[in-house]
């Protein structure tokens, strides 16, 4: 009966993580394209088999005790006067304290490698992305290619991308899931971001932060190409008749909900300083004249 029982659980458990691993194709952030996204993905399942430690045991004596010490085991161990263990106690001490500073450690050493504003390490020159959050639409400007776009990023393979982020409204989240790193856009202000995809294809980028009535459509396709591609889109976009100067910005930053899609072939310069000036009264008007002015290097 004893052998059964163990059977039955170990059975149980083994057919419960082949499910939950079959499913992993279809949670993006189990099927990473990029050095970061895999580096988080090792990060939740470590984190998740250290968890399982505890859990596992739990549910398994849930079900062996019930079994092994009901009312009508006669067979089972009867000790009434029994009331200290000291193998028991020192595991239910040290495995929590062993798996706590495992989890303690990994999560100091990967802040540090996930450091979202550290540039990744490439043989290419990294791609600069100026992001900036609308109600309810995303503008990407590209500064050294002269370019902007709406609800569309598309850059190479095999390239870093540097982000600089900041929001002409409230406050945004700008998450790819499978390239990983979730950052904030905050209006008056910069954040960044650096990441790589390692293969071409289409992805999903997504705001993650309530922002109003049109937060639930406010999403922006990723495209990953080869150089050759990206060079051919450049090309494309700059054949737009559009051109994003302020008064295009002021339309364009209007509370718009569905997604828009729109090519511009040149762009303001310092139109993204600008956008963050207009919230940085608290700076005083000196600071403001500065970074409208001037336009600094990454």
């Amino acid at each position: 009966m004893t052998k059964l029982i163990r059977l039955i659980l170990f059975g149980t458990v083994f057919i419960g993580v082949v499910l939950m691993l079959t499913g992993c194709d279809h949670l993006v952030l189990f099927n990473p394209k990029g050095p970061v996204g895999n580096t988080e993905r090792s990060l939740i399942i470590i984190s998740f088999v250290l968890m399982l430690i505890v859990v596992i045991p739990v549910f398994i004596m849930a079900v062996w005790f019930s079994l092994k010490y009901r009312a009508s085991n006669t067979g089972s161990t009867y000790a009434p006067k029994w009331d200290y263990s000291a193998p028991i106690d020192w595991i239910i001490w040290l495995v929590p304290v062993a798996i706590v500073a495992v989890l303690a450690y990994l999560a100091w050493s990967s802040t540090f490698s996930l450091d979202p504003y550290k540039s990744i390490p490439s043989e290419n020159k990294p791609l600069r992305i100026e992001v900036v959050s609308l109600d309810w639409n995303w503008l990407f400007i590209y500064p050294d290619q002269d370019i902007a776009v709406v609800n569309e990023l598309v850059f190479p393979s095999g390239v870093p991308v540097s982000f600089r982020l900041t929001s002409a409204t409230v406050m945004t989240s700008f998450f790819i899931p499978q390239l990983g790193s979730q950052m904030y856009a905050m209006a008056g202000m910069q954040t960044q971001l650096n990441l790589l995809a390692d293969d071409p294809g289409t992805y999903t980028g997504q705001n993650q932060e309530f922002s109003g009535d049109g937060y639930a459509d406010m999403h922006f396709q990723v495209r990953v190409t080869s150089s050759a591609q990206f060079e051919e889109w450049v090309t494309k976009v700059k054949q737009s008749p559009d051109r994003l100067d302020l008064a295009r910005f002021e339309k364009l930053s209007r509370p718009t909900k569905g997604g828009l899609n729109i090519l511009f072939a040149s762009v303001r310069p310092g139109l993204f300083e600008h956008i963050m000036s207009g919230y940085m009264g608290w700076m005083g008007d000196t600071h403001k004249k500065h970074m409208h002015m001037e336009r600094p290097e990454m």
